[in-house]
């Protein structure tokens, strides 16, 4: 609201605004807000107002005046105020569109749900809600407004990290779209961690097909990084993995199971592409009591239910077989599961692809290959109940092995920051002689400190490394957050996987 002075108020009968010095008389905006400049306009254009009136008189005129100019200032507060909420309303229903997913025309259908609620729930506020813009060019202009402010939010951020890794992911949709996504997952000097999308490119004519335009020799995407970093800097280095998931599901191809889960992938597939026959086959399951109430959906891209799906549909098999005798369907499903071989295969990849997201599985592996070819099969709950074959064991013995050969390779660059991380997880028992010659005597320090060996126990590793003091362990820290950067949380990358898959 507008301030009053009041000595200009009674010589001149001018209000000072928030901005501008307003003529109570004529509503004329003052230039400037100076004695001099007030009654020159006063003198100019209002000389005769006063004339002939007292003191007091004028002061009551001039306080009207000024009463009469809030009451109209405050009708168009109000109206700005309103249409201030509205825009920030419209921005929140844009935001909230874009978090789940949903088309930019459902703005319209939500602001159609807000004003019959609010004809319901409150009458009074329904034409405010009709004043929110929710249009689909609406929608669409937010969205790229708040787009452009978390990217200048991050950028502002990102100047503050120390480390600055970079997370890509190179993906392909359900319509053959090609698009790589660029994670920034950095860390500041205080130890805090932001991971966020930056961008999404297009790679079409950019790049070859396979992964070796991530990580070729010589052309692929970190030897380019590692010339260009080596130019401008030559003692720089680059600290370069492949995704651990993404690895996982690499491994699986050695089984060389292709020829199981496809027939039972295209049966579960053919149950619950149309709506009718996956109601139906729910409600078979419910009438018989199965174990499980339905079988998974898959494609090529959920990968990490493969396993369950597997071990389901085998649990399941005898109620698929009576459903699909019912329905009158064919598929090369029922065909593979007359055969002896193939059962005994199916067994082994449910029992085995649910162990592939297991940690120590490298180790186990051998193990497992070892009793295999003893014809022991205690660590795989269906083949375990079954009499299999010598020859159904070799074949499984070679593929258990052949897959511990994939995981070995292909886990090679986390074997070689393996005593890293153990110093990072371990810093008090940690082998001095091994660790990284700049942190060496910071460590002995560390270890020497009965105070932060309590406050290891008791805090996270992040919390931990925080709180150390930086003119003592200036190093350890640098070398912690160095760490704690390479792996960003992996649940943002995932959760992005699957969403944008799916669309």
């Amino acid at each position: 609201m507008p301030s009053t002075k009041t000595g200009h108020t009674n010589i001149c009968s001018v209000i000072q605004g928030i901005r501008q010095c307003v003529c109570l008389l004529c509503h004329e905006i003052v230039a400037v807000f100076k004695e001099y400049n007030l009654k020159r306009h006063h003198q100019a254009k209002h000389g005769e107002f006063g004339s002939e009136m007292s003191e007091e008189e004028r002061r009551k005129k001039a306080a009207k005046c000024v009463t009469k100019l809030k009451k109209q200032q405050t009708i168009f507060m109000k109206q700005l105020t309103l249409r201030d909420s509205a825009t920030e309303a419209s921005f929140m229903v844009a935001y909230n569109l874009t978090k789940n997913n949903k088309p930019f025309s459902d703005g319209e259908f939500v602001k159609q749900c807000l004003v019959d609620c609010a004809s319901v729930l409150s009458p009074d506020t329904r034409s405010k809600f009709k004043t929110i813009s929710l249009s689909r060019w609406i929608m669409v202009w937010r969205i790229d407004l708040i787009s452009d402010e978390l990217t200048e939010q991050l950028n502002t951020v990102s100047r503050n990290f120390v480390w600055f890794p970079l997370e890509l992911d190179e993906s392909t949709d359900n319509q053959d779209t090609v698009q790589l996504l660029i994670f920034v997952c950095g860390i500041d000097e205080n130890f805090v961690i932001t991971e966020e999308l930056h961008g999404l490119e297009s790679m079409k004519n950019t790049t070859t097909v396979g992964a070796r335009r991530f990580t070729g020799r010589n052309v692929g995407m970190i030897k380019l990084l590692e010339n260009k970093l080596k130019a401008e800097h030559q003692d720089s280095d680059i600290l370069s993995f492949h995704c651990i998931l993404h690895q996982e599901r690499v491994c699986k191809a050695a089984l060389d199971l292709k020829h199981v889960v496809d027939p039972v992938v295209s049966m579960v597939n053919t149950v619950r592409a149309r709506a009718l026959y996956h109601r139906q086959f729910k409600s078979l399951l419910e009438n018989v009591e199965a174990e499980y109430g339905d079988v998974i959906y898959h494609n090529s891209i959920q990968w990490l239910s493969l396993g369950k799906i597997l071990k389901w549909v085998w649990e399941l098999k005898n109620k698929v077989f009576l459903f699909l005798d019912i329905k009158r369907l064919s598929c090369d499903f029922v065909i593979k599961m007359g055969y002896e071989e193939w059962r005994y295969e199916m067994m082994f990849a449910a029992d085995m692809l649910e162990k592939l997201y297991v940690r120590s599985f490298k180790t186990k592996l051998g193990l497992l290959a070892r009793q295999a070819g003893e014809d022991k099969f205690c660590y795989f709950p269906l083949l375990r109940k079954q009499k299999v074959p010598a020859s159904v064991s070799s074949k499984i013995r070679d593929h258990l092995l052949s897959l511990k050969d994939e995981v070995t390779r292909k886990f090679q660059d986390f074997k070689k920051i393996e005593p890293d991380l153990n110093l990072l997880s371990y810093p008090f028992t940690a082998d001095i002689d091994t660790a990284p010659e700049d942190v060496q005597l910071e460590l002995i320090d560390m270890q020497s400190d009965h105070t932060l060996k309590e406050m290891f126990n008791s805090v996270t590793l992040i919390e931990f490394n925080r709180s150390l003091s930086t003119d003592k362990f200036s190093c350890v820290k640098k070398f912690a957050g160095k760490m704690f950067s390479i792996f960003g949380s992996i649940c943002i990358c995932e959760q992005r996987f699957f969403l944008h898959e799916n669309q």
